[in-house]
């Protein structure tokens, strides 16, 4: 059970019912991370924000999927795991050995596999990366643009795995475990 209230958008008010409205037009759902957010309308326009912004960015979207599969692969999140294995399986049709690969941060793709790289050295790194890392992904023909844009989703990522593992939102769709769980 959720250490908060999970919202409900039929019944919010003011900036919560706003911002749940935001989301449902922005992500196409309200899954329960926004509903936990919705706790904080600042919290969650500032999440929606970000989302938004990434969204209309140069990154397609099976790329910031994958981004947000090794993401929270490595922060230990099955909430987001599993939610993005389900977009990326029912929206995107991703085939699975990608799935996996991008869960491990990598791809067959290169281009998709530097970016990947470089997310994960992001995340490992909490920030810093050594100068081989930006060598990689710019040899691989990311745009300085593309870097930026594999940061923030980095970040926005970050954002949803603290936020769904500190708050014990409950998960909505099939678990999907973590590769150290698996293997357990």
């Amino acid at each position: 059970m959720a250490r908060v209230p999970l919202i409900d958008p039929a019944t919010a008010t003011g900036a919560a019912a706003e911002q749940l409205a935001a989301t449902r037009h922005t992500m196409g759902a309200t899954p329960n991370t926004t509903r936990a957010l919705a706790n904080s309308p600042a919290a969650l326009k500032g999440f929606l924000g970000l989302y938004g912004a990434l969204k209309d960015g140069v990154l397609p979207a099976a790329l910031r999927e994958r981004i947000a599969l090794a993401v929270s692969e490595l922060n230990g999140c099955t909430y987001c795991l599993s939610t993005h294995v389900y977009v990326c399986r029912q929206f995107l049709r991703l085939p699975e050995e990608e799935i996996l690969a991008a869960r491990r941060g990598r791809s067959a793709d290169p281009r998709a596999d530097a970016a990947l790289r470089l997310a994960v050295a992001v995340t490992t790194g909490r920030g810093p990366v050594d100068d081989a890392q930006f060598v990689s992904a710019r040899e691989a023909g990311l745009t300085d643009e593309e870097i930026v844009e594999v940061i923030a989703n980095v970040a926005h990522n970050v954002f949803a795995n603290y936020a769904s593992e500190a708050l014990e939102v409950d998960l909505e769709l099939p678990l999907v475990p973590l590769r150290s769980q698996a293997t357990a």
